[in-house]
C-alpha cells in the first residue's frame, strides 16, 4: 500500500523522511520510529572549580549591595553553589555563604554522612540533635566568620519558619532578600551551564520527534504523556513531565479536567521538557492529527510568526518587557486581543529558564530589565481560543554578544512541526 508525503512524514516525524521518501515510498507498516538510546554520555557536570568561583562571585555582590552572609535552603540553589543534592522537610538543612570566607552547611546530625556524600567542596558542617535549636548552628557559622552584625540575605524561596528561627537566633542581624546576590549569578549563564541547556533541549527535541511519530487515534492524554516521557528518559533526560492537550482543551494553557481522545484533524499541543545535569529544557509543540484545517494552518503561521518576532525583538541592551509588547502588537493587528484578553495571547511571551524551567527575568509587559549575554529565555507566544484551540510554540533562546541564539530552532511549518537542534 502507497501512502502519501503528508502519511509518511507524520509516520516518521522527521524532515529525513522527506528526502528519503523520493527514492523509496516504502509501506507504512514497515515504517517505525528509529530505537531511542541515550545522547547525554559526552554531557559534563559543573565542575567543583566553577562551583568555588560561583560563591567567590556571590562574596563579591555581598560587599557591593551590603550583605554579611547569605543563607539557602535545599533546592536549585543550593546545588548551583555548593553541588549539595537534597530535600526540604520540617529538619533544617542550610548552607551559609559568608561575605568572606568558607560557606557552612548545618543539617541534623544523623544527615551528616549522607549529606557530606553530596558536597564537592568545603568541610565545615555543623549539626544538631532533634533537642536542639539548628538556628544555633547558623549563628554559630556567622560569629566564627568574625560576623558581629549586619544583613544577612535568605534565598528567594526560603521558608518562612527558616526566617524566623534565624532573626531570633541571630537578632543583631537584619534579615533582607538574598536576590540581588543569588540573581545577579543565576541570571547569566556560563559556557559550562548553555552546553548542559543546549543537551537537555536536544532530548525533549528527539523525545517529540518520536512522540509525533507514534500518536494514533482514540489515544487519551496519560497515553501520550507516557511516550513522551519514557522518550525522554531512553534519550537520558531526568525529571521529565510532560502535558499533552488535544481539541478545544488546548485553549486552556495548563489544561482542563474535561475528557479529551485524539480525533482526527484534532490539534494535539504538548508542553515537556527534562534535565541534564541539574539543567532545564522547556519545548511545546502543536500538532494536528491527521489533514490541518485553513483556520488551524493560518494559526499555526501566525503563531510561528509571532515566535520570529521575539527572536528578532532580543538583542543586546533591549528592556526584557518590550519582547512581549512586539508580540501583542502584530497580534493585535490581526484582531486578537487586546494585550493578554482572548482570542490572543494570555500569557506572557516568555520566562527565564537555568536549573529550574522557571526563572527570573521574564518576557512580560513592563519588564524593565536589559538584555545580556548568558540570558536565557523560553520564547513561547501562543494564540488561545477558547471553545475552539489553541497554538502555541515554545523553544528556548540564549543571549550571546551578538544576540539571541536558539537551543533548537522551531518549525516552519505545521507539515513538518518539530523544528531541529540549534
Amino acid at each position: 500500500m502507497n501512502i502519501s508525503k503528508r502519511e509518511f512524514l507524520k509516520l516518521s516525524g522527521t524532515s529525513a523522511a522527506l528526502a528519503a521518501l523520493g527514492s523509496s515510498p516504502g509501506r507504512a507498516e514497515s515504517i517505525r520510529p528509529a530505537p531511542l538510546k541515550s545522547i547525554v554520555d559526552d554531557a559534563e557536570p559543573i565542575s567543583v572549580d566553577e562551583r568555588i568561583e560561583r560563591v567567590k562571585k556571590a562574596q563579591e555582590l555581598m560587599v557591593e549591595h551590603d550583605i554579611d552572609a547569605i543563607l539557602i535552603e535545599p533546592g536549585s540553589a543550593m546545588l548551583y553553589f555548593s553541588g549539595i543534592r537534597w530535600w526540604r522537610s520540617e529538619r533544617l538543612t542550610a548552607v551559609v555563604i559568608p561575605r568572606a570566607g568558607d560557606i557552612g552547611v548545618v543539617t541534623p546530625y544523623f544527615e551528616e554522612p549522607s549529606v557530606r556524600e553530596s558536597m564537592t567542596f568545603g568541610d565545615d558542617v555543623r549539626t544538631w540533635h532533634e533537642h536542639e535549636n539548628p538556628f544555633e548552628r547558623v549563628a554559630g557559622i556567622l560569629k566564627d566568620r568574625g560576623l558581629k552584625g549586619g544583613r544577612i540575605g535568605l534565598e528567594e524561596t526560603v521558608r518562612y519558619f527558616v526566617a524566623e528561627g534565624v532573626g531570633r537566633a541571630a537578632p543583631d542581624f537584619d534579615v533582607v532578600a538574598a536576590l540581588p546576590v543569588t540573581l545577579g549569578c543565576r541570571m547569566y549563564k556560563s559556557a559550562a551551564e548553555i552546553a548542559l541547556m543546549k543537551k537537555a533541549n536536544e532530548v525533549t527535541l528527539r523525545a517529540y520527534g518520536h512522540v509525533f511519530s507514534s500518536l494514533e487515534k482514540g489515544m487519551l492524554p496519560d497515553d501520550v504523556n507516557a511516550l513522551m516521557r519514557e522518550a525522554q528518559s531512553t534519550l537520558g533526560g531526568d525529571g521529565t513531565w510532560n502535558m499533552a492537550l488535544f481539541g478545544p482543551a488546548s485553549a486552556y494553557p495548563h489544561g482542563t479536567s474535561q475528557r479529551q481522545e485524539i480525533e482526527e484533524g484534532q490539534i494535539v499541543l504538548m508542553d515537556c521538557g527534562c534535565s541534564v545535569h541539574g539543567y532545564r529544557s522547556d519545548i511545546s509543540r502543536t500538532f494536528v492529527f491527521g489533514e490541518p484545517s485553513d483556520r488551524q494552518r493560518e494559526v499555526w503561521d501566525t503563531v510561528r510568526k509571532g515566535q520570529q518576532i521575539a527572536f528578532d525583538k532580543a538583542s543586546i541592551g533591549t528592556p526584557a518587557g518590550e519582547v512581549d509588547d512586539a508580540v501583542r502588537r502584530h497580534y493585535r493587528s490581526l484582531g486578537y486581543g487586546p494585550g493578554y484578553r482572548t482570542p490572543g495571547l494570555s500569557h506572557r511571551t516568555g520566562h527565564g529558564i537555568g536549573m529550574d524551567v522557571h526563572e527570573s527575568v521574564n518576557f512580560v509587559h513592563g519588564e524593565e530589565t536589559p538584555l545580556a549575554p548568558g540570558m536565557c529565555f523560553s520564547n513561547e507566544p501562543g494564540i488561545y481560543i477558547f471553545d475552539e484551540f489553541g497554538v502555541r510554540l515554545e523553544d528556548c533562546i540564549h543571549m550571546t554578544e551578538d544576540g539571541p541564539a536558539w537551543f533548537t530552532v522551531p518549525p516552519d511549518s505545521l507539515d513538518d512541526p518539530i523544528g531541529r537542534p540549534g
